[in-house]
């Protein structure tokens, strides 16, 4: 996750399973029911439900060198990892751990582990690439639209030795840091940098234009919100803290309470520009929030990402709005279309407004 200080202040760029009983954690049922009747249980293991400061309202916590004691047990959960293979490690069909600091995550193991070992993170970081695919599959991408990363993801866990994660195109994986709160001991970090992965696979080449950058920097902002509340809401797990605000846990070192990254309802329009990518993005998914608010997270996200085959690689602002509200007219109707439109250009965003 990429940072820097201005005189605006600090930007920062980064750029689900059955939950049991796990200390004071709450038990949930996985979407559909769970493992069908007569089936072998899939494996279990421990994560954050989505970041301890979201699922404790705790603004208090600190990293404390990955202590274990650093968090309560009440921001864990027991989950299924899905769509595993038979290895025993973590690779299945929508991700696989290519490498990682420390041994490998064993499967088996994957119930015991807590921040304090490496393999935490490399179980976050799959069970969060997994969730982010099947949201998307659960929109209709891969079946009745066209697929969208719907591929075995690579990702290294701290193989980058800095407080930074990054998508990289060349290599088609994803990279987590380490450094304060390590990157992926928070989801909306993961699913952000999926969310990289999303526009390369859509559109190779993506971000080759400021404006395309931002883009690309504000949908992976959203895509992490809406990943980690659809999981919040469908397993049941708690959310205290900003729904708009991303990646609290992670923003802990660098921040004052209450903990930001970056936020996704913010007030800035077109004219607040600046030419730097992870600011300028907070124009782009504040629309995307303002769609999701007036149509429901479902319309609104098939709208949004299925819109994004149609972008180019060196896209601005105004020919992605455009394809959007067309996009919004094809699928559904006019009114949803204007719907779009009025987010747009409540951003002020040129050809919306």
């Amino acid at each position: 996750m990429a940072r820097r200080t201005t005189a605006r202040g600090l930007v920062a760029a980064a750029t689900a399973g059955v939950a049991l009983l796990v200390s004071a954690a709450p038990v949930c049922a996985a979407p559909g029911g769970g493992s069908a009747a007569g089936s072998a249980a899939l494996p279990q293991a421990r994560i954050f439900m989505v970041n301890p400061i979201q699922s404790t309202g705790d603004q208090s916590l600190t990293d404390q060198r990955d202590s274990a004691s650093a968090v309560p047990g009440s921001a864990y959960a027991l989950a299924e990892l899905r769509n595993l293979d038979t290895s025993g490690r973590l690779s299945g069909k929508w991700a696989y751990i290519r490498s990682e600091t420390g041994a490998p995550a064993s499967v088996s193991a994957a119930a015991t582990y807590d921040r304090s070992n490496d393999q935490f993170e490399q179980v976050m970081a799959y069970f969060w690439v997994n969730e982010a695919q099947d949201y998307l599959q659960g929109l209709g991408f891969g079946s009745e639209l066209p697929g969208v990363n719907d591929r075995r993801q690579a990702v290294r866990i701290n193989q980058y030795g800095v407080d930074n994660s990054f998508f990289t195109g060349r290599r088609g994986e994803i990279r987590f840091g380490k450094g304060g709160v390590d990157d992926a001991e928070d989801a909306e970090v993961i699913v952000h940098e999926y969310g990289h992965a999303v526009h390369q696979a859509q559109v190779p080449g993506f971000g080759r234009s400021p404006e395309a950058g931002a883009i690309g920097e504000g949908f992976s902002d959203y895509l992490a919100v809406e990943v980690g509340e659809n999981a919040v809401q469908a397993y049941g797990w708690p959310r205290r803290a900003d729904l708009a605000c991303v990646a609290d846990w992670d923003s802990v070192p660098y921040t004052s309470a209450p903990h930001c990254l970056r936020r996704v309802d913010g007030n800035k329009v077109y004219g607040d520009l600046e030419g730097e990518v992870h600011a300028d993005g907070e124009i782009w998914s504040r629309a995307l929030f303002d769609i999701r608010n007036a149509l429901g997270a479902r319309t609104a996200d098939r709208i949004i990402v299925n819109a994004q085959f149609g972008f180019a690689p060196d896209t601005s602002f105004e020919d992605a709005a455009l394809t959007t509200i067309e996009t919004a007219r094809r699928m559904y109707d006019d009114a949803t279309a204007d719907a779009v439109r009025a987010a747009f250009a409540a951003r002020q965003i040129p050809g919306a407004v």
